[in-house]
């Protein structure tokens, strides 16, 4: 008995989702280009928000959802490519956008930075279960919104406290409804899987 749980203890040691399909590197470009497409559409889910020249997407749940599935090195690929391409313009951050200009850009520079800091906490199990799923996509969040405010004021020539309030304060009920779906998506995924090794 004990020797039947072992190796799904190893399989799950410092792997993510992601390394659970056959290594090569096609995989790993198909992930990262997958990854960016994915938030590249869930970014089109958005809903403009009074006051804020930041709409509420699906962006942010992509972007830590993809960190965590692939890991660190493979999310913020994933995410530079998202950017990047976005800059070059590709419309696909949110509401159809492209380009750096816009206030909302920091966003998606947190976004980059959330999905490495994510990434390498999956890497420790992060994601294995509900209460530990729901601190690493908190702390995501808040990586995002720690980049993302101060660039808004900068953009928009607001204080600090006024791009808190148009760019962090309208959208935690939703970050908190999004971190409530990865805590039921991810540690069921591991769950399934486990039984599955």
């Amino acid at each position: 008995m004990s020797t039947a749980a072992a190796p799904v203890r190893s399989l799950r040691a410092g792997t993510v989702l992601a390394d659970l399909l056959p290594a090569s590197r096609a995989r790993d470009i198909a992930l990262v280009v997958g990854g960016a497409a994915l938030t590249g559409i869930a970014a089109q889910i958005a809903v403009p928000v009074p006051g804020s020249p930041v709409p509420v997407s699906g962006q942010t749940f992509a972007a830590l959802l993809v960190g965590t599935s692939l890991g660190a090195r493979r999310g913020f690929l994933a995410l530079a490519v998202y950017a990047v391409a976005g800059m070059a313009g590709v419309p696909w951050f949110a509401q159809a956008t492209s380009g750096y200009g816009m206030p909302s850009f920091g966003y998606i520079l947190g976004m980059l930075l959330a999905a490495t800091v994510v990434g390498a906490l999956a890497r420790r199990g992060a994601d294995r279960s509900v209460l530990r799923t729901a601190g690493t996509m908190a702390l995501g969040s808040l990586v995002i919104y720690a980049v993302g405010a101060p660039y808004l004021a900068l953009a928009t020539g607001m204080t600090l406290p006024q791009a808190i309030a148009a760019g962090v304060t309208p959208f935690l009920i939703g970050d908190a409804l999004k971190a409530a779906l990865a805590m039921g998506v991810l540690p069921t995924a591991w769950k399934l899987l486990g039984h599955k090794g």
